[in-house]
């Protein structure tokens, strides 16, 4: 009995290693996944050439951004999603790369202060026009000015000749 329980554990202990290896062969000859020029281009377009300005990868004419699409291309076969190749090109060349900074750090004051301004100016110009309707001015009538015209010209003629003769 003995003897054909060590052979039934061998025989299953067999078995089971050819299923481990088998799993392991089946793991490594996956189709490989075929990614079109469009689906480079829908990813390329999400980021920024790092040496061109404001030129999107995905018509950037440099041999860099060819590069640029074929990494994104052996990304996307790897089975990279969008997010994950923008973080990675984010990482190694900044956020210049992205249309727009990322909602962390000091970037979310670019979210925050034009609103924010524009707010303000709005508050500032409606206290300014309030305060003017406050302050209604009188006319001048005749009796409140200081001189008569014909006194006014007469000191103007005054001080004309004066500065004739300097």
């Amino acid at each position: 009995m003995k003897k054909s329980t060590v052979v039934l554990g061998i025989g299953l202990l067999v078995i089971l290693l050819g299923f481990t290896f088998t799993g392991r062969v089946q793991a490594q000859e996956q189709t490989p996944v075929v990614v079109t020029d469009d689906q480079v281009n829908q990813v390329a377009s999400q980021l920024y050439c790092p040496v061109c300005e404001n030129i999107s990868l995905d018509v950037c004419p440099t041999q860099a951004c060819e590069q640029w699409r074929s990494l994104i291309r052996e990304k996307l076969e790897a089975g990279w999603s969008a997010e994950q190749i923008k973080e990675y090109f984010a990482a190694q060349y900044g956020d210049r790369v992205l249309p727009e900074p990322p909602k962390k750090g000091l970037n979310w004051m670019v979210y925050i202060l034009p609103p924010a301004m524009i707010a303000g100016g709005a508050l500032l110009l409606a206290w300014i026009i309030l305060g003017m309707r406050a302050r209604k001015v009188a006319p001048v009538s005749a009796e409140q000015t200081p001189q008569s015209s014909g006194e006014y010209l007469a000191r103007v003629e005054e001080e004309l000749l004066k500065r004739k003769g300097e």
